[in-house]
């Protein structure tokens, strides 16, 4: 039953995305952390995370911008990288608090500068123990047709450096 209902939610929501004739392709990252999956989505729930990437990863990220709302579903998001300026600009269409799951649409830039037609980030915090849990990265992409030949893709390295941050930042506080 879960997985019908799954797939039944995976098919409305490609329909919604524009994607119901493309196959999205997936880049994951994965890292376990030593404290608590609900003190870990607090950072994720918001804009905490993407706050505190920029902080900590001065020579990628300018600045991030928050175009619209306050983090929650409908936020609007963008970041501005160094050098050359270039940006990434995502909508949230989904925040799940029972879940932990927070799932972006790109808007503009990104893999979609370069010939991708749709990019999806999606973050998971996984509980594994009381004490213990795993964010989980994905990026779902499709290519437009008259690119598949360069094959573009999203760059995972930021989620993943954002993910170490996070584990580096609440590991040291939650032992302190």
């Amino acid at each position: 039953m879960l997985k019908q209902v799954s797939f039944i939610f995976f098919l409305l929501f490609s329909c919604c995305m524009g994607v119901e004739s493309q196959t999205l392709k997936h880049l994951t990252h994965e890292l376990e952390v030593n404290v608590p999956a609900s003190n870990l989505w607090k950072l994720y729930r918001h804009l905490e995370i993407s706050m505190l990437a920029a902080q900590d990863l001065k020579n990628v990220i300018q600045s991030v911008d928050v175009l619209k709302g306050d983090g929650g579903v409908g936020t609007v998001l963008k970041l501005i990288f160094v050098p050359g300026n270039s940006s990434y600009t995502e909508k949230f269409i989904l925040v799940d608090d029972q879940k932990r799951v927070k799932v972006a649409k790109g808007l503009e830039g990104g893999c979609l500068a370069i010939g991708c037609s749709v990019q999806i980030v999606r973050f998971d915090i996984i509980e594994k123990t009381n004490a213990s849990c795993i964010i989980r990265s994905d990026i779902a992409y499709a290519v437009k047709k008259e690119f598949e030949v360069n094959d573009p893709k999203p760059n995972i390295q930021l989620l993943a450096a954002a993910a170490q941050i996070a584990k580096r930042h609440l590991e040291s506080t939650h032992n302190a």
